[in-house]
């Protein structure tokens, strides 16, 4: 069964059933131990692309916003059992052409990574997906606000979705994530981890 570990702010990381251990967006809390054999970042500002952070196993691969999105085709990846697939990801303090969002197929699960967005024209599609888990970035100062994010979640009907991001410079705002209120809204604090199903 996969795991993950949400370090705070918009840092996680995800272990599979068999290991293979990917951080998404690294960039503050515990929990950077685990050799990395996968690293997905969403776009260059620095909280969100601090690489050198976890240990890297061998053979460890970095995707970036620009290996993810190339000449305006949002790619697809394979590292180990994990599949990668770029989703678009932009809002008025992120431009379309440098960021990216995630959707990871992992044991049977598919996770949606939002990254620092707004909704986006693609969300609109995502609700046939059947997306297990969403992530959400909820700040409503570098990304979408509360309110915002809960029309996201409606449209990409996610069994479980959970806020992140959710106040700058801060791990986390217990206030805030709880006032993200949608069918499947999920609280997870920093430095816990949970069983995804």
């Amino acid at each position: 069964m996969a795991k993950l570990l949400y370090q705070g702010h918009g840092s996680l990381r995800l272990t599979s059933n068999s290991g293979t251990v990917v951080y998404i967006d690294p960039y503050i809390g515990d929990g950077y131990d685990k050799p990395a054999d996968l690293i997905l970042v969403t776009h260059q500002h620095h909280d969100h692309n601090q690489i050198d952070l976890p240990i890297h196993a061998d053979g460890c691969v970095v995707i970036q916003n620009m290996d993810a999105l190339r000449g305006g085709e949002y790619r697809k990846f394979t590292v180990k059992d994990i599949n990668i697939e770029a989703t678009e990801a932009y809002n008025k303090n992120h431009h379309k052409e440098e960021c990216v969002g995630y959707l990871v197929s992992v044991d049977g699960l598919l996770i949606y990574f939002a990254g620092d967005t707004a909704q986006t024209k693609q969300m609109e599609t995502l609700a046939d997906r059947q997306i297990d888990y969403a992530f959400l970035p909820i700040d409503g100062i570098f990304t979408m606000n509360v309110k915002a994010a809960v029309e996201c979640a409606k449209l990409i009907q996610a069994k479980h979705t959970v806020p992140i991001h959710m106040k700058p410079g801060k791990l986390f705002d217990l206030k805030k994530a709880e006032s993200f209120v949608t069918d499947g809204a999920m609280v997870v604090e920093p430095g816990k981890e949970v069983e995804l199903c």
